[in-house]
């Protein structure tokens, strides 16, 4: 498979930014993308090393500049179901199928389980490497294994919960496991009709009475959801964001207790022996919400969400942009945000 050159990256980022690769492939199969790694292996033989990225929605990395190696575009697709027992489906997506589609494809056959991650941006093969999760569910709750390709001996191997270690918006595929494997399939046991409906998170109760629905099924679950998002959230064909910019920190209790201390309206949520603080709540607090600088700008809704305000920022400004959201809220809180968006 041949790859092409100097390739425009803006299309290819829902941040927007214009950014080129050197070398781009789309590979569309499990042996396309193994033909393009052993021809990328030769040509790393004799010449100077050549990074390597893999791409899938481009829904959580924000670009600094130029791509200087390969960027490969994963667009292996495909839906398989399996039935379990008699009220259990083993479902498996290609790595690029759309997220939102595929839970709307689930949803479309009555399999539940997957309907609080409605309208979640990205593809469905990065949704274990940060362990995905929105209104009370992760993705750890339904998840049974993903097939990946060993980078460095180009054989397929397979991971279950267990060897996943999924963590908040973490997994092995972020830490140890970070540049070794590459996901090309995702495997999740959903309900085929006794169904747990999980409405207790978030407004989705507030939402469902608003669309008058007493006795909620999961496709009431998925709307209710997805007013919310379009509420709260900018569409990235629109104005490029990345969605949460930052992770909800977690901070020890006594840490909270001092903070509640002068904060008596601080929103908390218990995490172990720790508690977890709502990052758009502490931005917000800081002054940033709806506020725009040069390019770019703090969401007017959702003070998470940083948004390429003009469509013209470039990375640079947008991590510029959130480097100063981190040091004001570490100087009037003593929390120190993590940014939840790849930097490339």
């Amino acid at each position: 498979m041949d790859w092409l050159q100097n390739v425009s990256l803006k299309l290819h980022n829902t941040f927007g930014v214009e950014v080129s690769a050197r070398y781009f492939a789309e590979v569309h199969s499990e042996e396309e993308l193994i033909s393009v790694l052993r021809n990328y292996r030769r040509l790393q033989k004799n010449n100077p090393p050549i990074p390597l990225l893999f791409l899938g929605g481009g829904s959580n990395v924000l670009f600094l500049h130029d791509f200087t190696g390969l960027v490969i575009k994963l667009n292996i697709k495909g839906i398989k179901e399996e039935i379990i027992d008699d009220n259990h489906v083993l479902i498996s997506s290609g790595a690029g199928e759309n997220w939102h589609d595929f839970v709307m494809y689930c949803l479309e056959k009555n399999y539940g389980g997957l309907e609080n991650l409605s309208l979640i941006p990205g593809n469905v093969g990065t949704s274990p490497m940060q362990n995905i999760g929105a209104y009370g569910t992760e993705i750890k709750d339904h998840f049974v294994e993903c097939k990946v390709l060993n980078l460095e001996t180009l054989e397929i191997e397979y991971f279950n919960k267990e060897e996943c270690r999924f963590g908040y918006r973490e997994s092995v595929f972020k830490r140890e496991g970070k540049g070794k494997y590459v996901i090309l399939e995702v495997s999740f046991s959903l309900t085929t009709h006794q169904h747990l409906v999980k409405t207790g998170y978030g407004a989705i109760q507030q939402e469902l009475e608003t669309m008058n629905v007493e006795n909620p099924t999961i496709q009431d679950v998925s709307a209710a959801v997805i007013s919310i998002r379009k509420s709260k959230l900018p569409d990235p064909s629109i104005t490029g964001n990345a969605g949460s910019f930052f992770k909800n920190p977690t901070i020890p209790l006594t840490q909270f207790e001092n903070l509640q201390k002068e904060n008596p309206d601080m929103p908390s949520y218990p995490a172990g022996h720790l508690v977890k603080i709502p990052a758009g709540w502490l931005i917000e607090q800081c002054g940033w919400k709806g506020r725009q600088s040069g390019n770019v700008g703090c969401h007017e809704l959702q003070a998470l969400v940083i948004v390429n305000a003009t469509g013209n920022a470039s990375g640079q400004e947008i991590y510029d942009f959130s480097e100063q959201i981190i040091h004001s809220v570490q100087e009037k809180f003593g929390i120190v945000l993590e940014r939840e968006v790849n930097i490339i």
